[in-house]
């Protein structure tokens, strides 16, 4: 599973990393380029993640009907071009169109989509607690290095390694990663974006993706300018922004792999996302109304355990709740709507610093995520499935066709690999009964 997840997980990573490089000195260094205004540096925050919005499930399925490989080339060339209108801008219109290229190349539902076709379901959590970790991270990286970067050798520099990076994803694609099996279902319907929001589990899981990414971006936005700008009380200097995002990255880090554990191996996730909104509101209460750096670093650190340990659980439920022939439509809707939140949680958030007070805001925020967290109690754990594999050429097809059963989820043929494979509730039907009913 590692050698399989390992690239995969690099490419995104590094994908993330080159984003996440700029989200910690972007509202701060933005404001200075011509035309700058609060607003419009919401906007640029969170642009790349509006035209991911529109993209994300063009990609999606595009990858299920022609391939995931070439979907990767595609979004890594055009992230590719947008970093380096990035890197080249003077004014706060040119670094928009680059921060809207940047997100045109919407990967981000695609790579978790060849995961869960490579992957077991049985090791799948593992997988993406894989992913989830090493965008933590290129996450903590990030954090740490872009202020650093920005202050010795100037912000259009963070967007040259970004364009870097991008080559060597493309070089990681075609020397690393394995082509994906080809997986054959029952479904000859196209798959729906109403067949995916009426599955109550998948939209509760589509609104928890977007409330934590929409969280981000605001996030993003109020923090260097909160710390670095007169008027706030805080007045710290850009290149010592790292110090307040590094022991918040790495403390999330840390929460990230017992949340991981315990949502998976447990199955327990919807105790984690109570916990990640908790946290979640403290956050929000602590920076908006902190008269300490303390305080407010605190608040940042809550912030990110909150963020972290919900991160990997997200992705592994989804792929849990879509049937094989929805993952990379129902990961495009999922991560679609989650980056058209990450754009809206920018703009609302760089309106509220040019129009209204830090405090008002915060009271805002608080609000909403104490409505998020009564919606979520009324979720539900999981089922937990089992797979049963066997081989093509043991089946009885007819039999197979036929198949039906209350406890039986779906199935489906590997026809790489010639192995059919059952999901199945294993607290309810034993593999017996379903080898009777198929086998030759």
């Amino acid at each position: 599973m590692f050698k399989t997840v390992l690239p995969l997980s690099a490419i995104l990573s590094l994908r993330f990393f080159g984003l996440f490089l700029v989200l910690p000195v972007l509202s701060a260094y933005a404001l200075h380029l011509e035309g700058a205004t609060p607003f419009l540096i919401g906007v640029i925050v969170g642009g790349y993640a509006l035209t991911q919005a529109i993209f994300q499930i063009p990609f999606g399925t595009m990858s299920d009907r022609l391939g995931r490989k070439p979907t990767l080339l595609l979004g890594l060339v055009i992230f590719l071009v947008g970093s380096i209108i990035c890197a080249v801008s003077t004014d706060i219109y040119t670094l928009m169109i680059g921060r809207f290229l940047q997100g045109a190349g919407a990967i981000g539902a695609v790579i978790p989509a060849m995961i869960s076709d490579l992957v077991h379901e049985e090791q799948r959590g593992k997988a993406m607690a894989l992913m989830g970790g090493t965008i933590a991270i290129s996450f903590a990286a990030a954090m740490a290095l872009g202020p650093v970067i920005a202050a010795q050798a100037g912000f259009a520099s963070l967007f040259w390694i970004t364009a870097a990076l991008a080559i060597v994803s493309m070089v990681i694609l075609f020397t690393k990663v394995p082509t994906p099996p080809r997986i054959r279902h029952i479904y000859h319907s196209k798959t729906t974006t109403r067949d995916i929001l009426g599955d109550k589990n998948l939209l509760n899981m589509i609104i928890i993706n977007g409330m934590q990414k929409g969280l981000m971006t605001v996030a993003f936005v109020l923090i260097p300018i909160l710390l670095t700008q007169k008027g706030y009380g805080f007045e710290w200097d850009k290149a010592e922004l790292w110090k307040v995002y590094l022991p918040a990255l790495l403390a999330g880090l840390v929460a990230m792999g017992p949340a991981a554990v315990f949502g998976e191996k447990h199955n327990k996730p919807r105790e984690i996302f109570l916990v990640s909104i908790v946290l979640f509101i403290v956050s929000f209460t602590l920076m908006g109304f902190a008269t300490k750096g303390w305080e407010f670093v605190l608040g940042v650190v809550a912030f990110f355990i909150a963020f972290n340990m919900m991160e990997p659980l997200v992705q592994s439920m989804i792929s849990k709740f879509a049937r094989v022939h929805q993952k990379g439509a129902a990961l495009g809707i999922a991560n679609g709507f989650a980056y058209l939140m990450t754009f809206i949680g920018g703009a609302v958030a760089g309106l509220a610093l040019q129009y209204g007070g830090r405090e008002t805001f915060a009271a805002a925020l608080i609000v909403v995520t104490t409505l998020w967290l009564l919606w979520t109690f009324k979720m539900a754990n999981p089922h937990r499935y089992s797979h049963l594999f066997l081989p093509a050429d043991q089946v009885d097809m007819e039999k197979l066709n036929a198949l039906e059963h209350e406890h039986i989820a779906e199935w489906y043929i590997n026809e790489t690999e010639k192995v059919v494979a059952v999901k199945y509730r294993k607290d309810k039907v034993n593999e017996e009964e379903i080898k009777m009913k198929i086998v030759k």
